[in-house]
């Protein structure tokens, strides 16, 4: 009996951020696990063999903006956002990476090919117009609310989304045949929240007190913004809970949270550097300092857990922020000095927190990683 040939999907992505990389990953370990008899996915890192200054000037100019110069980041967003300046960037970019792109499209014959990256879509979209290849393209636009409008500069795409309020938005433009829905995409294990007694046993291997509330402080895989002047503030305020800071790769966080435990002699602060454990640290905390990027927000209300945003961007995560205030899922709290009390109040006021955590539950936000793999295989 001859062996079916099994079909390959390639995904594509960008290191900018962990939004592109994160549902990427999702997807291919799902199919790995599930669907590997049939299905053959690959990970294709875009800037594979691209200049490292390249690399550094996107990816890591990405990172160093969000931290040092919003305003710019948001400025060059903004600019972005007209069409024709769109049009040359997505071109400069392409320059970089499509020589890669395609010698692995055709060197694979994919059956199809999945894009978590806007910067990605006219290098491949131009490699198959050059080949005549007819493989379908499947666009997953990873911003659920305010994604930017790079993501829809080509009218021939299938498109994924993560609300019905972009899809809504996106119909006026769009034919509907090319616009599917899903709940946001994220790693398997962030389908439901741990049972009660495993998080007792968790408490216990990570050293946390079984009668104390858990604040954990989260900003992705470079730490949040104004980490040591949040952590500074919690530490000041001596709030009765014990607090925990997940710094990523953002050594100068670790070093500075290292000093201020000292300084205020917190012997129960845990801090962390880049882990691949945040779905238990997650669930064993009660509430979450964190930013507004789209992943953390829904990994932390999967696990019905509340959040705390201190700090978002501009336009970019605009849509999350607003998801929260009118579902009032979370807090929006800007001001550093007022974040102590307001973490204090949802921690110490039984009310207050099951307000939130009853608006979490309500909404019944669920993983939507098995439909859509279901949807692209098919």
């Amino acid at each position: 009996m001859v062996e079916e040939k099994r079909k390959k999907y390639l995904l594509l992505y960008l290191k900018t951020g962990g939004g592109h990389l994160a549902p990427a990953k999702a997807v291919f370990n799902f199919i790995n696990r599930y669907h590997s008899n049939t299905s053959q996915p690959e990970l294709i890192y875009g800037f594979e063999k691209s200049p490292e200054w390249v690399k550094y000037a996107i990816e890591d100019g990405y990172r160093i903006l969000q931290a040092k110069a919003k305003w710019f980041f948001e400025f060059l967003y903004a600019l972005n956002k007209i069409k024709i300046i769109a049009h040359i960037t997505s071109s400069l970019v392409s320059g970089f990476v499509i020589k890669y792109l395609e010698e692995t499209i055709l060197k694979d014959k994919p059956d199809k090919i999945v894009v978590f990256h806007f910067f990605l879509l006219h290098p491949v979209f131009k490699i198959l117009k050059k080949y005549n290849l007819n493989i379908p393209v499947i666009t997953v636009v990873t911003d659920p609310f305010t994604p930017h409008p790079m993501w829809f500069l080509r009218k021939n795409q299938k498109f994924i989304l993560f609300s019905e309020k972009l899809a809504h938005k996106i119909r006026r433009k769009h034919p509907e045949n090319i616009i599917n829905v899903f709940p946001f995409i994220l790693d398997e294990k962030f389908s439901s929240p741990m049972l009660a007694e495993e998080i007792v046993q968790l408490k216990k291997k990570f050293g946390y007190e079984q009668d104390k509330k858990v604040l954990l402080i989260l900003g992705g895989g470079d730490g949040i913004p104004h980490g040591k002047e949040i952590m500074k503030e919690l530490l000041n305020s001596k709030m009765n809970v014990q607090v925990a800071i997940v710094c990523g790769k953002n050594e100068e966080l670790l070093k500075s949270s290292e000093r201020l435990k000292n300084e205020f002699h917190a012997a129960t602060l845990k801090m962390y550097g880049y882990v691949d454990f945040i779905y238990e640290l997650l669930n064993i905390s009660d509430v979450i300092i964190t930013k507004c990027g789209a992943s953390t927000i829904m990994e932390i209300l999967i696990l019905q857990k509340v959040p705390i945003v201190n700090d978002y961007l501009w336009e970019q995560e605009q849509g999350n922020i607003d998801y929260l205030k009118e579902k009032v899922l979370g807090i929006y709290e800007p001001k550093i000095k007022k974040i102590p009390t307001t973490a204090n109040d949802l921690l110490s006021n039984n009310n207050s927190y099951s307000k939130y955590r009853t608006n979490i539950i309500s909404e019944k936000i669920r993983n939507g990683l098995k439909d859509f793999v279901e949807f692209i295989l098919k």
